[in-house]
C-alpha cells in the first residue's frame, strides 16, 4: 500500500525548493530549464499511476500530453478565458486516454504496451496530417495565463508557476494512491485474481484510474503549451512517451518521488551532455543502463532501499 513516507516527502519538498532557489537565483536559462523539469515531472507522475501503481505500462502518454495541449491551444484560439481553456484541455486528454483504456483493458503486458502505442502512433499521424490543426506547422499563439502576484510572461514568474502547479499533482496523486480507489488499484496491480475474487471490479478501477493518469497527462500538456506558447505534433511522437518511461525508471516506478528526482536528473544531464557533445543520448543511455543493473529500483529506490536496509 502507498504510503508518502517522511522520506519521500521530504525528498520531494528538497526537490523542488532545490529547483525553486535555482530559478531565483539563476539566469534566463536556469528558470527554462526549470519550467522543462516541472512538464516532465508532471508527465511522468501520470506515468508513474499508470504503470508504477496500476501496472499498466502505456506508450501513449506523450500522445496523450499532445492532445490536452492542442486541446487548450484550439479552446484559447477559439475565445475561452484562459483557466477554462485550461480545463478544457485536461478534459480532451482525460476522454482520450479513457476511451483508450477502456479499449486497450482487453489486453495484458507487452500487447497493452503495443495497443496503447498503436493509438499513440493514430494521434500524432491525425494532428500531422490534419490542417484544421496546422498540421506539421502546427498552431502558435498560444496565451500564458494570468496568475495574481505572478509575471507568467516573465521566465521567472512562470517557473514558479510551473513549480507550484507540479506540487499540486503531486499532493492530488498522493491524496488519490492514499484512498480507498487507490488500495484498490494497487490490489489489482499484486494479485487481480484475489482481487476479483472479493469483489472488486478490475475494469472499471483501471479504466478510472487510466483516465485519471491521462487528465494529469493533460495537464503536463496544457503546461507545455502555456510555456513553449506554440503546439506541434512533435509533442504527440512515440519517443516522448519512451522518454517519459525512460525518466521513470531512472528515477524510480511506484515510487511517486521518483518521476521529479528522475526528471530533474534527466533534464541536467541532458542540457550538461549536449554542451560537449551531440551524442547525449549515449549518456542517458549508460545511465539507464547501471539503474538497471543495479536491482532496476531507479535512483530515488535505491536511496530508499539503501536506508531501509
Amino acid at each position: 500500500m502507498f504510503r508518502l513516507s517522511a522520506m519521500r516527502a521530504g525528498a520531494f519538498a528538497a526537490t523542488v525548493t532545490g529547483l525553486a532557489i535555482w530559478s531565483l537565483a539563476g539566469g534566463f536559462f536556469a528558470r527554462e530549464i526549470v519550467a522543462e523539469i516541472a512538464v516532465l515531472a508532471i508527465l511522468v507522475i501520470a506515468l508513474d499511476l499508470a504503470a508504477g501503481f496500476g501496472g499498466m505500462v502505456s506508450l501513449a502518454h506523450g500522445a496523450i500530453m499532445g492532445v490536452g495541449a492542442y486541446g487548450y491551444a484550439l479552446a484559447a484560439q477559439a475565445g475561452l478565458p484562459v483557466w477554462n481553456a485550461s480545463a478544457c484541455g485536461i478534459a480532451v486528454a482525460a476522454l482520450f486516454g479513457g476511451a483508450m483504456g477502456a479499449i486497450c483493458m482487453r489486453t495484458r503486458g507487452i500487447f497493452f504496451i503495443m495497443a496503447t502505442l498503436a493509438f499513440g502512433q493514430m494521434a500524432w499521424s491525425f494532428v500531422f496530417r490534419s490542417d484544421a490543426l496546422g498540421g506539421d506547422n502546427g498552431l502558435g499563439g498560444v496565451p500564458r495565463p494570468a496568475v495574481p502576484g505572478l509575471e507568467t510572461d516573465a521566465p521567472l514568474g512562470f517557473a514558479i508557476y510551473a513549480l507550484a502547479l507540479l506540487v499540486l499533482v503531486f499532493a492530488l496523486t498522493a491524496a488519490f494512491l492514499r484512498s480507498r480507489a487507490g488500495r484498490m488499484l494497487e490490489a489489482l496491480r499484486d494479485n487481480p485474481d484475489r482481487a476479483a475474487a472479493l469483489g472488486i471490479s478490475a475494469s472499471r478501477y483501471r479504466i478510472g484510474a487510466f483516465a485519471l493518469s491521462s487528465a494529469l497527462a493533460g495537464v503536463a500538456g496544457v503546461l507545455a503549451a502555456q510555456h513553449i506558447q506554440f503546439v506541434s505534433p512533435e509533442l504527440l511522437v512515440w519517443t516522448a512517451s519512451g522518454e517519459a518511461l525512460v525518466v521513470l525508471i531512472l528515477g524510480g516506478i511506484g515510487t511517486l518521488t521518483g518521476p521529479v528526482i528522475g526528471a530533474a536528473c534527466f533534464v541536467l544531464l541532458k542540457h550538461w551532455a549536449a554542451g560537449w557533445t551531440d551524442h547525449w543520448h549515449l549518456v542517458i543511455g549508460a545511465l539507464l543502463i547501471l539503474v538497471v543493473l543495479a536491482g532496476g529500483r531507479g535512483i530515488y529506490g535505491e536511496f530508499e532501499a539503501r536506508r531501509h536496509a
